[in-house]
């Protein structure tokens, strides 16, 4: 089996203005690994977006539909085509079908209730009406690219007032994705370039209706980005002064401002035109398209120089990586605020990113680094750094970093190379702790401590090594010393490492009972999520019945610290309940609770 090793550098060196020649260089050099890749036993394939109209019970198509979106798409697909093109990489761009009658190609499926019977979020139900009618035309829409145009909106052209409940939202990858978006009759390209007339926007207020067709129409061409596999980003600062808003970002409000005079519109940055290169839709073929390809990060090293920091390693996989990309995202403001920049592989595999300038004022940044495989897929290494006042604190890096061969061979379910791994770590380094700790926590046949067992002579122990009277959790199994997740066992919560912790996916309750006697005095830790996407909870400790903590309402890159005083306390409960949204990814953790006496 051949393996294809790669080497590229990352410098983040801001270019004065627009498309710098680096940049140029990278498009062309990643190009030409495309190339070679699809050149090289030929697999080509129509691989195109599947467009679908869905409309509730009560209400006809809106008018002009498959005109009005015929221009549209195709607006949309020219905009694509032009920011490949801008970015290095010709006309690609997405794929569409059409009717003998040169107008779009569009499914249409009909609701089972009328339009008031819907909600915004309902994206689920909408989807089952459209499956079989997509299903009926010969098509598995679970491994196509579907769009969906719901008609949940109201507008109304004599008053100019306009408002909606649609789903929208997307997801997807090189293999399948789908999005929600609405159609309404006011929506036409012609009508981007529109001072006026003045509408009234339920959620944007009194604006142009060029202003809302660049919003709307904006948000097809930002959430197909998603359908396609790209996440947020924002444009840094060289870029915005060249090109405009990143279509990843907040580009989706900016769609064409410039036919207005409002400004510089929206822009694909070189990042995600990479990304997209290699999607099926652009390149035209299918090759290793459904193929479990991944890239492997090894030997990785983080080394802090004055303000900044380098990270350095090897990336290795079966198919060619053909550029890297790496996502500073600083807390908050979700990923829409990551910076990226990207390079392209050189022959031996090995890399350096000097990262910097890093932003400062936020406590928590991530780092993704994501390699880019020529049949479309990814595969990330992320971490986390932390900025106390002005100081960089890479501390969580090292130990990731330390750790990185160790989670690799556990994704990999070498435990035996794994344990051999853990053995050769550092004596009393905090990597070498942490990945015994793991091993412990995953070995089924783990062992625990009661707590009337607890030697004298220790005077303090970790409350996930005891022996719990109860133990329930709202996903999967419960779980201690590791997140269960695959290859991603490490627990990392607000940009910290810990040693230990409890599992508690909402809703959870750990209870745990003090025998007569018992002399322990306090209980201590933090309370957060894993470092993810979504999710919100609200951590509670009782005592004999008693409610004694409460956190408040916790999402992900904010972590809680709390002392509970255990003099005469019979039993403990630690209970984790979701923030009121329902319990999807609420994967609650206590973080390194300890009992002292």
């Amino acid at each position: 089996m051949i393996r294809y090793l790669t080497l590229f550098a990352l410098a983040f060196i801001i270019p004065p203005l627009g498309f710098s020649q680096d940049e140029a260089s990278n498009a062309a050099a990643a190009r030409k690994i495309l190339d070679a890749y699809h050149a090289d036993n030929q697999e080509p394939g129509n691989r195109s977006l599947h467009v679908i109209c869905w409309r509730p019970l009560d209400r006809p198509f809106a008018p002009d539909h498959r005109e009005r979106l015929t221009r549209i798409m195709k607006h949309i697909q020219k905009f694509y085509a032009d920011e490949l093109e801008r970015n290095g990489f010709g006309r690609r761009s997405i794929q569409l079908n059409y009717d003998d009658d040169k107008l779009l190609k569009i499914y249409h499926a009909v609701g089972s209730a009328d339009f008031a019977d819907y909600k915004k979020p309902e994206g689920e139900r909408v989807r089952k009406d459209c499956w079989p009618v997509l299903k009926k035309a010969g098509l598995n829409p679970d491994r196509e690219t579907v769009l969906i145009f719901t008609n949940l909106s109201d507008w109304d052209p004599e008053k100019n007032t306009f408002k909606h409940k649609s789903p929208y939202y997307a997801r997807g990858n090189n293999q399948q994705g789908l999005a929600w978006q609405l159609d309404s009759p006011e929506l036409d390209t012609p009508n981007l370039a529109l001072k006026e007339p003045i509408i009234t926007d339920g959620e944007y207020g009194k604006i142009s209706l060029g202003r809302h067709n660049s919003i709307f129409i904006g948000g097809i061409a930002h959430e197909l980005g998603h359908v396609l596999g790209l996440p947020h980003c924002r444009e840094r600062s060289d870029e915005k002064e060249a090109h405009g808003t990143a279509l990843m970002g907040s580009g989706n409000r900016t769609y064409f401002n410039e036919l207005r005079g409002e400004g510089k519109g929206s822009f694909i940055t070189l990042a995600h035109a990479l990304r997209l290169a290699s999607h099926p839709q652009f390149s035209g073929s299918v090759k290793g398209m459904n193929l479990p390809a991944k890239a492997e990060f090894s030997n990785v090293a983080v080394a802090e120089t004055d303000d900044h920091f380098s990270f350095s390693g090897t990336v290795e996989s079966q198919i060619p990586v053909y550029a890297v990309v790496a996502y500073l995202d600083p807390e908050g403001g979700g990923d829409y605020d990551s910076r990226t920049v990207c390079a392209v592989p050189d022959s031996d595999g090995s890399f350096t990113l000097d990262c910097w300038p890093l932003q400062r004022g936020k406590a928590v940044s991530d780092i993704r680094v994501v390699a880019l495989l020529a049949n479309g897929a990814t595969s990330t290494w992320r971490s986390s750094y932390r900025m106390k006042n002005t100081k960089l604190d890479i501390s969580l890096m090292k130990s990731s970093a330390e750790l990185d061969e160790f989670v690799s061979n556990l994704k990999a379910r070498n435990f035996v190379g794994a344990k051999k791994i853990a053995e050769a770590l550092p004596e009393n380094g905090q990597a070498k702790i942490i990945a015994t700790n793991i091993l412990r926590g995953m070995n089924q046949n783990r062992k625990t401590t009661a707590i009337a067992s607890i030697s004298a002579d220790l005077t303090s122990f970790p409350l996930s090594q005891i022996t719990p009277e109860e133990a329930t959790v709202g996903w999967q199994n419960p779980a201690y010393d590791h997140l269960p997740r695959s290859g991603e066992p490490v627990i990392i919560s607000g940009g910290e490492l810990f040693e230990t912790g409890i599992y508690a996916h909402a809703d959870a309750r750990h209870v745990y009972k003090f025998p007569d006697g018992s002399n322990w005095k306090h209980l201590t830790g933090k309370c957060g999520l894993p470092n993810q996407r979504g999710g919100s909870v609200v951590f509670v400790i009782n005592a004999d019945g008693k409610e004694i903590y409460r956190s408040p309402k916790t999402e992900p890159g904010v972590t809680h610290r709390f002392e509970i005083d255990l003099n005469g306390v019979k039993e403990l409960k630690l209970i984790t309940e979701d923030g009121g949204d329902g319990n999807a990814v609420d994967w609650g953790l206590w973080l390194a609770p300890t009992i002292f006496r």
